[in-house]
């Protein structure tokens, strides 16, 4: 009898820490857990990446219309340049499927895609349209950069492809 009373107390007390601490257990702040992975602000990922390739960058003026709560970036600065690339990231910490990325790099390291759609842009460049890894990519280049604009794919419905378009078109000399 005194070791299933045992047995029952020790079983009881862990549910009980278990569901007591689970209380306390917040989520880490966004800003702590990409600060942590070399994200910044965009302003000062921009100003490293400019000043590493010597040369300025123009990002699109536009956003998806959809919320976002969050936006950080990173120069990804490896061995030699063929890897060196500028991330900005934008999320939501209210919805997991708000996520939309800007990669860009050099032309000359550029990563290649297959052609899903290829779009025609305002300036007279083309663009690839493609789905990788549950995003939906716009990729194309301008003034010697790759533009790789992701967004999740579960948000396609509000972010088409005629939207990227846009985005893309707003880049401006």
């Amino acid at each position: 009898m005194h070791k299933k009373f045992f047995i029952f107390s020790i079983i009881l007390f862990w549910i009980h820490s278990g569901t007591a601490n689970a209380g306390n257990d917040k989520p880490r702040p966004l800003e702590e857990i990409f600060s942590e992975i070399g994200y910044k602000s965009v302003e000062e990922a921009v100003q490293e990446f400019e000043h590493h390739f010597n040369q300025d960058i123009k990002l699109p003026l536009r956003v998806p219309p959809i919320d976002f709560t969050h936006h950080f970036g990173r120069f990804n600065d490896l061995e030699g340049e063929i890897n060196d690339s500028l991330e900005i990231e934008l999320i939501s910490d209210m919805s997991a499927e708000h996520h939309y990325i800007i990669n860009v790099r050099p032309v000359k390291y550029k990563i290649p895609f297959k052609a899903k759609n290829v779009i025609k842009l305002e300036n007279g460049n083309e663009a690839i349209y493609t789905n990788v890894s549950g995003f939906n990519l716009l990729v194309f280049e301008r003034d010697g950069w790759q533009y790789i604009l992701s967004i999740d794919k579960r948000v396609a419905e509000q972010v088409t492809p005629d939207v990227l378009v846009e985005i893309a078109n707003s880049i401006k000399i």
